[in-house]
């Protein structure tokens, strides 16, 4: 029986393994030594204008909630949604019988305190001379002068009174404060109201603005008095210019967006309440440029941190490059800062690279 020295075992094993080694860095090398081919596309050296689109909506600059001042039924109302109308003409009325009472009560309150009055003044004077002639004491004429001014103020705080009820009487008819169109009605003929309540809506047709929200990694590249363009989608053809008169101080707790409005040229006569329109910001900041926005993505180990695959051209390689990116933008792209214009970055494919890979252009966006 032939015996192997364990010397020389111990070399084969050695050889082995050695052999096993190289085999597998040769495998884990191979992917590499072999370039990928990538789509690629190249940063403009002028960025330009990045405009994004966002939906609006036209809408009155003045829009006023009228209501009643008094409480009462509801007996007329005259108009409906959509009608014009002008400055004065009755839009509401309540039941006014109460109120004509408390009128007339007031009025026959008035006239016998003003009799009262009539007689308390008669009466003084002849206390007065009285006084003259000192029949009546000192204290005796004062007791009647004061009655006689009791009397004379008890007048006035009936006027003031009958006032009050006049106006009252008069609140019961809702007249319309401007020219302007019927935008909403809240209640219906026969419905109990409460003072305050919104009965009409009323809206100025003449000064009219664009509503819109805008998310809030965009809110920083407006401000006030910015101008914008404005295209109606029953006329998409036709652009407008409007200026940004508000930006809400606070984002909608909902939506997490701040309300935009801008105001419109004088004479938009083919422009309605209620249209919808297309807002078109322009962003003209150097520092962002547009990439697809299949070029970023983001790794496990920073899932917070956004990056794109640089290609350099003289090694044939990808090198991971962090960016910060910014708003949507039409054509399926994104505004990103942190490149440079001229640059090469990967467009297609970029979950498949790693750091250093070699790779083959076949393309450009």
């Amino acid at each position: 029986m032939f015996v192997i020295p364990a010397q020389l075992s111990m070399s084969v094993c050695r050889l082995c393994l050695f052999s096993l080694v190289i085999g597998c860095s040769q495998q884990s090398q191979e992917p590499q030594s072999h370039p990928r081919p990538v789509k690629v596309v190249r940063i403009d050296d002028e960025p330009g204008n990045n405009t994004a689109a966002y939906a609006a909506e036209v809408r009155p600059r003045h829009e006023t909630a009228l209501s009643f001042r008094v409480s009462g039924k509801v007996t007329t109302r005259p108009v409906e949604t959509g009608d014009h109308v002008r400055k004065g003409q009755l839009l509401a009325a309540l039941d006014q019988s109460d109120y004509q009472l408390a009128v007339q009560a007031l009025k026959a309150q008035l006239k016998s305190a003003d009799a009262e009055r009539r007689f308390s003044a008669d009466e003084l004077k002849r206390y007065r001379e009285l006084l003259a002639q000192q029949v009546i004491s000192q204290p005796d004429y004062d007791r009647h002068e004061a009655a006689d001014t009791a009397a004379s103020e008890r007048v006035e705080a009936i006027k003031a009174q009958l006032a009050q009820a006049v106006n009252q009487l008069e609140y019961t008819l809702l007249v319309a404060d401007r020219d302007g169109v019927v935008t909403a009605l809240e209640v219906e003929t026969g419905e109990v109201v409460a003072a305050g309540r919104t009965i009409v809506k009323l809206a100025e047709i003449d000064d009219k603005e664009i509503c819109f929200d805008l998310p809030e990694q965009r809110i920083a590249d407006i401000k006030t008095g910015q101008q914008v363009g404005v295209t109606l989608w029953a006329d998409g053809d036709k652009k407008i210019k409007a200026q940004i008169r508000e930006i809400a101080a606070a984002a909608d707790p909902a939506s997490r967006t701040f309300r935009v409005k801008a105001a419109l040229p004088e004479k938009q006569d083919g422009m309605h309440l209620g249209m919808t329109a297309t807002v078109w910001i322009s962003s003209h900041a150097a520092e962002h440029m547009a990439v697809p926005l299949s070029a970023v993505f983001t790794t496990q180990g920073e899932p917070k941190q956004a990056k794109v695959w640089k290609v350099d051209e003289q090694a044939a390689t990808v090198r991971a490059l962090p960016v910060q990116t910014g708003a949507a933008l039409p054509g399926e792209r994104v505004a990103v800062s942190g490149l440079s214009g001229g640059e090469l970055i990967v467009s297609a494919g970029v979950h498949r690279l790693v750091e250093g890979q070699a790779v083959r252009l076949t393309g450009a966006d």
